[in-house]
């Protein structure tokens, strides 16, 4: 009986067997030194395709050798002889196979030949084959098991193609004519060299290479893994060799983006890889480790920068020089230059860091910075320079820039930072502003200082016409403004205007009924030429020309109206419309009306009251009346005798 090892023959004499070889695993070392030294050509193996492409089909050798072995093993007594050949003819047949497997991906760039293809296909089928026969023997009783048995096919399969894997990456990255020379270290030539021979050839794989095998044994993820293991050693080993920033931040875009997003989405292998299988491609210390030396190079860097950028701004200014002309406005660099710094940042972290609300860590250096932005600019102009006022105009280009560039960001900056960063804006926006309307207020109130007189009621004294010409002779300074820019700060004056004009209102008082009739039609007209203007001026109707106009319309009609029902009415809108309308603010608009009784005050306050709308969110209207401070209100309402 023939024995998995030495046993007795019937003489009872120990018979020698065959020495059992590990061919495949000899072949494979072979074949893979030879092929690293170079001493087997591209011709030499497309020589070895073609024989075996003559040779007879792997899967048709494979059926007539477990034939004979079933024949053999199925005498009592086999020869010795015929098991010796037997087992050299597998020998032969697997070298044959481990070559069509080797061979799978061929030393160019183009795909394996359809030729190789049939053999590998073959070869394939004959691993099945033998692993059935592998099967087979398994449930025989182990004295009759041939000595080859099981040959596991399959697992040497395997091994050979993590070996394949395993070369042909350190191939690549060894390569110096992968197309990757054109980087600048020699970290970046092997991440990009290794990186592109995994992509390569999965998509051979799935082009062409998995079509030679069963479905069953889903060879895409088989190769998958390898390369996967295969690329995430070497990555590894690069990590922990200490990198500088431009390698950290390189092999970060790989393991957090390109690897992820562009190769195993690729749309030829998306949905057909088990990425979820395949794990990280770097441990958690050494990914943890290498993205926060990133983050805090990037941090420091962009700091730098925007201090940098901050600082030249600043020596532009103190030095007396005016800003540049583009176009026939005064512009700055400052603000192109800051979104484009962090544009970058932002670019290349997306791709560099895998949790995206770490942005912040570099954003919060955007709304430090704009702080300080704001701060320099009010120093500046709080220093009464000559060239203040063209400073000024170029940098309310800049804040239109950075506001916009801002409020469209989305991700990167919280809402948190989002409201800082604006806040910032809108205080550098308002001393800018200031810096035009500030010395204008004097001669504007000086305008108005007849409103509410029985001269302006009647229409001898027109004070908002007066208040318009001052301004049509001032506002020739701002044509070097940029038309958006001048526009914003038109709408503003507009409400500075407006807002001059009702505090104005609210301190006098109209005594006769027909004065307020009078005054209240003139109101109206004061409105629509305050509209009109502005409109002119802007060329287009302005973002809060409607609410401006409607506001001093609704005061109008709350002047001209007498029914305390009807003023109740008026001013419940007035407060749903604009919720920063106090009681304070609502004691003087009556204190208006002369014809009202302490109790009709008191009713139609706490009408106003019951009736204001719960949520202010529904309302669009922008802050007014809470800018009129109530100090001088409470006054006037405590000498008038009215209650709050």
């Amino acid at each position: 009986m023939r024995a998995g090892g030495a046993e007795e023959n019937p003489e009872g004499s120990r018979r020698r067997l065959p020495r059992l070889k590990i061919p495949a695993k000899i072949w494979i070392h072979r074949r893979l030194k030879n092929q690293h030294e170079g001493d087997e050509s591209e011709q030499q193996l497309e020589e070895q395709l073609e024989q075996l492409e003559q040779l007879e089909q792997l899967e048709q050798v494979s059926r007539r050798l477990i034939l004979r072995e079933e024949e053999l093993f199925s005498q009592d007594s086999p020869r010795e002889e015929d098991e010796d050949q037997l087992q050299q003819d597998l020998e032969a047949l697997s070298v044959q196979m481990w070559m069509a497997v080797h061979d799978t991906f061929p030393s160019s760039t183009c795909s394996p030949a359809a030729g190789h293809l049939q053999v590998l296909r073959s070869a394939v089928a004959s691993i099945q084959l033998q692993e059935q026969q592998d099967r087979r023997w398994a449930a025989r009783p182990q004295d009759r098991v041939p000595v080859w048995r099981p040959q596991r096919s399959l697992s040497t399969h395997n091994v050979l193609l993590q070996t394949m894997v395993v070369g042909r990456l350190r191939r690549a990255a060894e390569d110096e004519s992968s197309g990757a020379d054109q980087l600048s270290s020699g970290v970046k030539r092997q991440v990009c060299s290794a990186g592109k021979c995994l992509q390569d050839d999965l998509l051979t794989v799935v082009r062409t290479v998995r079509d030679s095998y069963p479905a069953q044994m889903d060879i895409l993820n088989v190769y998958a893994g390898l390369y996967h293991q295969s690329f995430s050693a070497r990555l590894t080993e690069l990590a922990s060799s200490g990198l500088d920033e431009d390698d950290c931040s390189y092999l970060l875009f790989w393991v957090n983006h390109y690897y992820p997003s562009e190769i195993l989405k690729h749309e030829e292998l998306d949905g057909q890889i088990n990425s979820a299988s395949l794990g990280p491609l770097l441990l958690q210390e050494d990914w943890i480790r290498l993205e926060e030396q990133y983050l805090s190079s990037r941090e420091e860097k962009m700091k730098l920068w925007l201090n940098a950028a901050l600082r030249k701004e600043e020596e532009d200014w103190l030095s007396g020089s005016t800003p540049e002309l583009i176009d026939t406005y005064y512009f700055s660099p400052l603000a192109i230059d800051v979104i484009q710094v962090i544009n970058t940042s932002l670019t290349e972290f997306s791709c560099a860091i895998k949790d995206q609300s770490k942005a912040q860590r570099l954003t919060v250096h955007l709304e430090n910075f704009l702080c300080s932005y704001q701060k320099c600019l009010e120093d500046f102009v709080r220093g009464n320079h000559s060239n203040v006022l063209s400073v000024v105009k170029a940098q309310l280009v800049c804040e239109q820039q950075l506001r916009d560039y801002i409020t469209g960001q989305t991700g990167s900056v919280s809402e948190e930072q989002r409201r800082r960063c604006v806040d910032a804006l809108s205080a550098l926006r308002d001393c800018g502003y200031r810096c035009f309307t500030g010395p204008l207020n004097t001669r504007m109130k000086a305008c108005l200082g007849g409103l509410c007189t029985s001269q302006w009621a009647d229409g001898s004294l027109p004070a908002v016409d007066s208040l318009l010409d001052l301004l049509n002779r001032e506002l020739d300074h701002l044509r070097d403004l940029k038309p958006a820019c001048r526009q914003a700060l038109l709408c503003f004056l507009h409400q500075e205007v407006v807002f001059l004009y009702v505090k104005k209102m609210m301190k006098s008082r109209m005594r006769s009924r027909e004065q307020q009739v009078a005054g209240a039609q003139r109101m109206v007209e004061d409105a629509g030429k305050m509209d009109g203007f502005f409109t002119e001026e802007v060329g287009t109707r302005g973002p809060g020309a409607s609410w401006l106009c409607g506001l001093l319309c609704s005061l109008a009609e709350l002047l001209r109206l007498q029914d305390p029902a009807s003023v109740q009415l008026e001013l419940v809108s007035l407060a749903q419309s604009f919720p920063d309308l106090s009681g304070a603010h609502v004691s003087a608009l009556l204190s208006l009306k002369t014809g009202l009784s302490a109790a009709d005050v008191h009713s139609i306050r706490r009408s106003v009251e019951e009736n204001r709308f719960l949520d202010v969110s529904t309302n669009h209207s922008p802050p007014f009346f809470s800018r009129i401070k109530v100090k001088w209100l409470n006054n006037k309402i405590n000498q008038l005798g009215l209650k709050r």
